[in-house]
């Protein structure tokens, strides 16, 4: 092969940037091959794939508390001792406070003591009602007589009830003396100390406020186009939205939560409807009132064109991403992006599957330039997954 002169690099070298990769020909008809196109620069390109998705939009809600007690006294007296320590995990039923019990103790011994007269009262009224029987049998008594008897019998037992009912009150008030966790969840601080006399009923000063740790509420407020673009549709198809909870401080939106609520109205002041999911597995740091980031999925699904979220560029007010065409070479295609599936989005607009997007090197050129194209290991991936799942 004869050696280039100065006119045959020139052509090297503009036939490079026609054709990029692979052998050229000279205008001469001599060949350059493979190793002039190591010259180019080099990028990675994911392609665009076509996936069935529905529309998802994010959120900033609250976490709530599924069950909130606040603990009160439920009979006056004496607080004598708090068994709890502030923040731990109580259980229903679990001894939380004890009032002074002398005071019902003695109510329950008078009840005992009255109950058992009027038993004794009864006996003796039964017995003269038996006895009056009899005789008003052989016609030894007038029936006036037997009328009072058996009406004494009668009142003798009705009373007996009265004071049985006075004996279980007295010993309701005595077991209210030891005040037990109404449900199960983490407890907060005794608010009043032992010594303090208290009183009862909805008047008086919570203990202390117990709140269910293992289901919390994720509550949103969820736009009108959201609403009818996302939930409405789901519930026509009967399906319930998906919707996923994640902290502040997490990247994701590991925590899966099922559709508990939807107001029976929408806002009109704000334009938004109030929605409440249930988180049943609620995780050790998960409290009620941390922010929580909601990301509610649902809707019509339809075939879409996604690529990675990173690969978007922003020029001003509009978005675009940077492709290699048929000739590689760069060129920059707009595009109206749509909604974000993890760390995809949606492609309305400006490209097709299959189109190859730069995801690496993107900075190394410029559009026009000639580019020598590598498939990006984990694209190649997820095209060979989506193939084998078509056939």
């Amino acid at each position: 092969m004869k050696p280039l002169n100065k006119p045959h690099l020139a052509a090297v070298a503009a036939a490079v940037a026609v054709f990029g990769v692979g052998a050229v020909l000279l205008s001469d008809g001599s060949e350059v091959h493979a190793e002039a196109a190591a010259m180019l620069p080099v990028i990675k390109y994911q392609t665009a794939l076509q996936r069935s998705v529905s529309d998802t939009q994010d959120y900033t809600g609250r976490l709530e508390a599924v069950d909130v007690v606040d603990v009160r006294p439920r009979v006056p007296g004496t607080l004598m001792t708090v068994h709890f320590k502030p923040g731990q995990l109580v259980r229903q039923g679990d001894l939380l406070f004890t009032l002074d019990p002398a005071p019902y103790e003695t109510h329950v011994n008078q009840a005992q003591a009255n109950l058992a007269a009027a038993q004794t009262r009864v006996r003796l009224a039964e017995t003269d009602q038996a006895r009056g029987r009899k005789l008003i049998a052989s016609n030894a008594i007038a029936q006036r007589e037997f009328d009072a008897l058996d009406n004494a019998a009668r009142e003798t037992a009705a009373a007996l009830k009265g004071v049985q009912a006075a004996l279980a009150h007295a010993q309701l008030q005595l077991g209210y003396t030891q005040i037990r966790a109404p449900i199960s969840g983490r407890i907060s601080r005794a608010e009043i100390t032992a010594g303090n006399v208290l009183g009862a009923g909805g008047d008086a000063a919570p203990l202390t406020r117990i709140v269910s740790s293992d289901k919390l509420y994720a509550s949103f407020n969820v736009d009108e186009q959201s609403y009818l673009r996302i939930i409405a549709p789901s519930l026509r198809e009967g399906k319930q939205p998906v919707i996923k909870v994640g902290l502040a401080s997490e990247n994701n939106f590991p925590h899966p939560a099922t559709l508990e609520a939807i107001d029976n109205r929408m806002d009109s002041r704000s334009g938004t409807v109030r929605v409440r999911a249930r988180i049943d597995q609620a995780s050790p740091e998960m409290l009620p009132g941390l922010q929580a980031r909601v990301r509610l999925q649902g809707g019509l699904q339809y075939d879409a064109v996604m690529v990675n979220d990173s690969v978007i560029g922003t020029d001003q007010d509009r978005k675009y991403v940077l492709i290699v065409n048929a000739q590689n070479k760069v060129e920059r295609r707009f595009v109206e992006v749509g909604m974000q599936q993890g760390r995809e989005r949606v492609v309305r607009s400006g490209i097709e599957a299959g189109t190859k997007v730069i995801n690496d090197g993107a900075y190394r050129v410029t559009p026009g330039s000639a580019v020598n194209a590598v498939a990006d290991d984990a694209t190649q991936a997820a095209i060979n997954d989506t193939n084998g799942d078509r056939s």
